[in-house]
């Protein structure tokens, strides 16, 4: 699952018992992290992977972390608050060209 917030933008996937909470940013794991009071550290450095930092986590604390993006959720327009975001400004033309390409597969299909 890819998750595009204002603490950052993440992938979760489920590996055998656990979730790893995955970021191409560290920072973005540290905003997650300090928003939904996790007491798991961010670990850093998978080889090969994609996504270098993760917070791995049992479904207690991912219930945490879905509970703070929940409560993050305090504006109306996405792009513009990610405008806004110091921390995450950097990330606008990314989440604009997602936003361009999901809007071209959707006018494909006829709506």
């Amino acid at each position: 699952m890819w998750i595009a917030s204002k603490h950052g933008f993440f992938s979760i996937v489920r590996k055998e018992d656990v979730f790893h909470v995955r970021a191409r940013g560290k920072g973005d794991l540290d905003n997650l992290r300090n928003a939904s009071g996790l007491a798991e550290e961010v670990q850093e450095s998978f080889p090969g992977s994609d996504y270098p930092w993760r917070l791995i986590v049992g479904s207690e604390s991912l219930g945490k972390v879905f509970e703070a993006l929940e409560d993050s959720i305090d504006y109306g327009n996405f792009k513009g608050m990610i405008g806004a975001t110091p921390d995450q400004r950097d990330k606008l033309d990314a989440y604009h060209r997602v936003w361009a390409e999901m809007n071209r597969w959707q006018e494909s299909k006829g709506r």
